[in-house]
């Protein structure tokens, strides 16, 4: 499991990531899926970009709850990049499904860990963190899952063997940088592994290749 120590306090910081990382993916013909303000675009040359979001500057303003399917043919696309966006959605499974039917070849796919923002509000009972909770005023935007590393990781291997042309090609966790003697105290405190990044990894970021390329 790959590991940077790394925290995203702008958009602009989460995107510089995905270009670092995951360039070497992104082919000729790139789908941006919750683009917002499409920040992606500025980093890349040569690249054909499509960005999709409900808001934002997307080059399509589509609503991801309220389709049967993405407006694309099969494998119209290189890569399809879909960071933060999923657990926003109440047809999370349809909409995975479509990432892999417009790719011909990558699909990126950032998991956030949302027990990391979860774990102190709740054992100290502040009673609320970000994302959930119960605000007066309904919020235009909000997580419609709960959901942690495992899970996460869980689910895309399902995926994987429920879907028979796919394979998981990369996997790598981010979490926030700490001194290196922190770290190792943490690791003493949770030596397994999966407990660890439960508890402290804040995403999970995925690689999945189409086996048959089109």
């Amino acid at each position: 499991m790959l590991v940077d120590y790394v925290n995203f306090y702008k958009r602009e910081e989460r995107s510089k990531y995905i270009f670092e990382k995951f360039q070497k993916y992104f082919g000729k013909k790139i789908l941006d899926v919750g683009c917002e303000r499409a920040l992606l675009k500025s980093l890349l040359k040569d690249v054909e970009y499509t960005g999709i979001d409900i808001s934002g500057i997307p080059d399509i303003c589509l609503d991801l709850e309220k389709i049967d399917q993405l407006p694309f043919y099969n494998s119209s696309f290189d890569c399809v990049i879909c960071a933060d966006v999923l657990e926003h959605l109440d047809n999370l499974h349809l909409v995975f499904s479509e990432l892999l039917r417009v790719t011909r070849k990558y699909v990126i796919i950032s998991w956030p860990n949302n027990w990391v923002n979860a774990r102190v509000p709740i054992h100290r009972g502040y009673g609320s963190f970000v994302n959930y909770g119960l605000p007066v005023e309904k919020p235009e935007d909000r997580h419609k899952w709960f959901f942690n590393i495992s899970e996460a990781k869980h689910f895309v291997q399902e995926q994987i063997h429920k879907n028979g042309d796919v394979q998981l090609i990369e996997e790598r966790v981010s979490e926030k940088p700490k001194f290196p003697l922190f770290r190792q105290l943490r690791h003493l405190c949770y030596p397994k592994q999966e407990h660890y990044l439960n508890r402290y990894a804040h995403t999970l970021w995925t690689v999945l290749q189409k086996k048959a390329i089109s």
